[in-house]
């Protein structure tokens, strides 16, 4: 087993206040712990360089991806080609590490022949194709659909790239089956998402109000959130939270319109875990059942009652934990039902069970480290 391994991220993986930010950063941190040395290689698009990460990497290296017309224009998803870099090859070349892939937006030189002989780890967060194609069908902007539609076919046609990797690894059991039926010859292992999360921090008793937390820019997520305005939240009696990054003036807009719905907009790390914590009931519902949903991870490990659509849960193994509803009459009824019970330690030892080991970060770090 190599104690030394190269990990090519998307983003800065720090803050870690997104489901893919959180996967990466944690998953460092993890392996740092179990005695890698890691190199980091990160590209910046959302924020500056983090000194945390130095703490946990021997080096970090920063890009900054080209965001030009042109690489819109590349038959390469915009995504990947935009993170097409010259001087990561070269500091890649510097030693003969592994190498780490995370997501297919970080493959561009997956298949690159300088790096024929060395052990390259593929780690997937989405299937992209289907990724893309579930966000042209969420959005209302045509500009965008088109876009989204775009890289759908374009990650369909580059993810043969894959054939390069000599590990996939799958972030749940959905995607993993899935990722065997296309690469049949290829090892694929499920390591499931990585998260912020040691212990099962969630707090017996019982609260007034009811949440749904993520990432409000991406249109996904979005839609589950007005969704739940019109459908489920403005239904009930009680207060109810949407909380997340940068919300758009649309969801404002229409939860504005409740006076029993809060919009929080980019609370920090502390006030997010408080809200988690608090909270009586977490309502996940997505409409788009690809990878494992990070959010539904975190809740798990730190939250009250927690209830889903069955999508949520699709390749997780989590279905015991959770109260499944996917119709909004259900929503509603069930909603109701668990604001009256209150979270006991029964449930806290139940969750312990399902949890540990398979998702907890130093079982995983270990199971990770030993493929490369």
């Amino acid at each position: 087993m190599s104690k030394q391994l190269h990990v090519i991220s998307f983003d800065i993986p720090y803050p870690a206040n997104y489901g893919g930010a959180i996967d990466v950063y944690y998953k460092l941190k993890a392996l740092h712990e179990n005695g890698i040395e890691i190199i980091l290689h990160c590209f910046e698009y959302r924020g500056n360089h983090a000194p945390e990460l130095e703490k946990i990497c021997s080096k970090v290296y920063y890009y900054k991806r080209n965001t030009s017309v042109l690489s819109h224009l590349s038959v390469l998803p915009y995504t990947v080609y935009s993170r097409k870099k010259s001087k990561l090859l070269e500091n890649l070349l510097k030693d003969n590490f592994p190498i780490l892939f995370e997501g297919l937006m970080s493959c561009y030189y997956l298949n690159h022949p300088s790096l024929l002989n060395r052990i390259k780890l593929f780690r997937e967060a989405n299937i992209e194709q289907e990724y893309y194609r579930g966000l042209a069908k969420a959005t209302d902007s045509f500009t965008r659909k088109i876009y989204y539609s775009l890289e759908s076919l374009k990650f369909k046609a580059f993810e043969k790239n894959l054939e390069s990797a000599d590990v996939l690894v799958a972030i749940s059991q959905s995607d993993r089956d899935e990722l065997k039926s296309r690469f049949p010859h290829k090892p694929v292992e499920f390591i499931p998402g990585f998260h912020g999360n040691d212990s099962i921090s969630c707090l017996p008793g019982q609260s007034d109000f009811l949440l749904y937390h993520a990432n409000l820019s991406v249109p996904e997520n979005e839609l589950a959130a007005i969704y739940l305005c019109e459908k489920v939240f403005s239904k009930l009696s009680y207060k109810c939270i949407l909380a997340g990054l940068k919300p758009t003036k649309r969801l404002e807009k229409i939860s504005s319109a409740y006076p029993n719905i809060e919009l929080i907009a980019n609370p920090d790390e502390t006030e997010m875990a408080g809200l988690i914590r608090n909270a009586q009931v977490h309502v996940l519902v997505t409409f788009q059942g690809t990878g494992l949903k990070l959010k539904l991870l975190n809740t798990l490990f730190a939250g009250r009652h927690v209830l889903v659509n069955q999508l949520m849960l699709e390749g997780s193994g989590l279905d015991s934990l959770c109260h499944i509803a996917n119709q909004s009459e259900e929503q509603i009824e069930l909603c109701n039902k668990l604001m009256l019970i209150p979270f006991n330690q029964t449930d806290i030892i139940e969750r312990e069970k399902i949890l540990f080991p398979q998702f907890s970060n130093k079982a995983q770090a270990k199971r990770l480290s030993e493929l490369f």
